[in-house]
């Protein structure tokens, strides 16, 4: 049982999870789809848009830009303003936490002839932005920042030049805003990472009537582009579904159902590993929606294995490594995670939260330079562990107690509400005993 107090959550052990739920619109969808919607001519419907704090961020920086956003029975409404149709805000645009608002609204307001500022609070303004200004620069764009090239990002727009651009890391937020960017430049713009990272805005263009060519991990699209308004119908959160499957393997004699859960192959990386580590998986109902995959999940209480996770793998598992930590914690063997650097500057330094918090719940967890190593068959303690200010964090660590021997207390549980208002509630309806 989960019980509110203040800005801490306790968490008490359980017997199992039982049952069936939905989880909200996934976060990564929803803010494309806004962001499409809003340079598009005519009027788009967003059913199931993902409800968390990051992605309000993003429709209050569009609604300063004079994109009108309303509800409208099961979704909103989004008044698109055409490719270049802004209007030039009268204030700063404030991003909140939200990495993808600040990156990917970026790449559109580069192209807008006048100056812009957008910020965030002070987690997001300690995380590095120089991936998205370089090429930005290269297209043409003004672009000033902090001596450590962090927010806020002051942007001065104008005529954009396309360009070809090698990232050096997978990054789906670097190169959704240098396509969103290319959409409005004068030709051909195309982007090539070292691994295939999700890949939303590619498959979401198409349904505006935007050509987009993809090959692995190299896309590319030629503008000025001409959006068409459309219906993006968002398909279950697998981030937020992750929490509910890692718990349902560990706790003996689970069985849940996850209904209507997007199962795009470059998100599934943790159903890959865990399928791996021995969980019992499946997907009933495999349908195709808007270009996106989805499919209810079967998750049935599992025996796992430590597993040493592929380095290919990284980009399609970024969010979920703290929670697969938890998870390799309960596993026979060592699980070992490297090439996830990553992780260092997202809202926490989660290598270092999750390394900190295990190790005051009494496992055996080494931190590592781009990741780390836990030692599984590991009983924990409940004590009170930081969410560091991080959802991802907090809804790990939430697992954690529920097969914590004692009561857990999460120190900051409120930033679970980034991605998942609600989350605690949830878990609570499928704690069975």
């Amino acid at each position: 049982m989960c019980v509110a107090g203040g800005i801490m959550r306790r968490i008490r052990p359980a017997a199992r999870l039982r049952g069936e739920l939905t989880v909200p619109g996934d976060k990564s969808i929803s803010h494309r789809a806004l962001m499409l919607a809003s340079i598009a001519d005519g009027t788009t419907r967003i059913l199931n848009i993902a409800p968390g704090r990051d992605v309000r961020s993003t429709a209050n920086c569009l609604a300063r830009l004079g994109v009108s956003i309303h509800q409208t029975g099961s979704g909103v409404a989004v008044h698109g303003r055409g490719l270049c149709g802004f209007e030039q805000p009268a204030d700063c645009l404030d991003a909140g936490n939200s990495g993808t608002t600040v990156r990917l609204l970026s790449g559109i307001l580069a192209a807008h002839p006048f100056e812009s500022v957008i910020t965030g609070d002070e987690s997001l303004r300690r995380r590095p932005m120089a991936r998205v200004l370089e090429p930005l620069r290269r297209m043409g764009a003004s672009i000033d920042a902090d001596r450590e090239s962090r927010a806020p990002l002051r942007i001065r727009g104008g005529r954009l030049r396309p360009i070809h651009h090698a990232l050096p890391v997978a990054s789906a937020q670097v190169k959704s805003c240098v396509l969103l960017a290319g959409l409005h430049a004068d030709g051909e713009t195309s982007i090539e990472e070292p691994w295939v990272s999700r890949n939303h805005t590619e498959l979401m263009l198409p349904l505006f009537g935007v050509v987009v060519r993809a090959d692995g991990p190299s896309s590319c699209v030629s503008g000025p582009a001409r959006l068409r308004a459309t219906t993006i119908d968002v398909a279950g959160d697998p981030s937020s579904a992750a929490f509910f499957l890692v718990a349902a393997c560990v706790l003996p004699g689970s069985e849940l159902i996850i209904r209507d859960v997007c199962v795009n192959p470059t998100r599934t990386g943790l159903l890959r590993v865990l399928g791996s580590m021995g969980a019992r998986l499946s997907f009933e109902g495999v349908r195709i929606v808007g270009g996106e995959p989805r499919a209810d999940i079967v998750v049935r209480s599992s025996r796992l294995h430590g597993a040493a996770v592929p380095v290919d793998l990284i980009p399609s598992i970024i969010d979920e490594l703290p929670l697969l930590a938890v998870a390799a914690t309960q596993a026979e063997g060592e699980t070992v995670v490297r090439g996830a650097a990553e992780l260092r500057v997202k809202e926490a330094d989660r290598i270092h939260a999750v390394v900190r918090n295990l190790g005051l719940m009494g496992a055996h967890a080494t931190e590592l330079n781009d990741g780390f190593v836990i030692c599984g068959s590991q009983r924990l303690r409940g004590v009170v562990v930081d969410s560091f200010g991080d959802h991802r964090i907090a809804m790990a660590f939430a697992v954690a107690g529920l097969v914590a021997e004692g009561e857990t207390m999460i120190a900051g549980a409120g930033s679970a509400d980034v991605s998942y208002p609600g989350f605690y509630d949830a878990l609570d309806e499928v704690i069975d005993g």
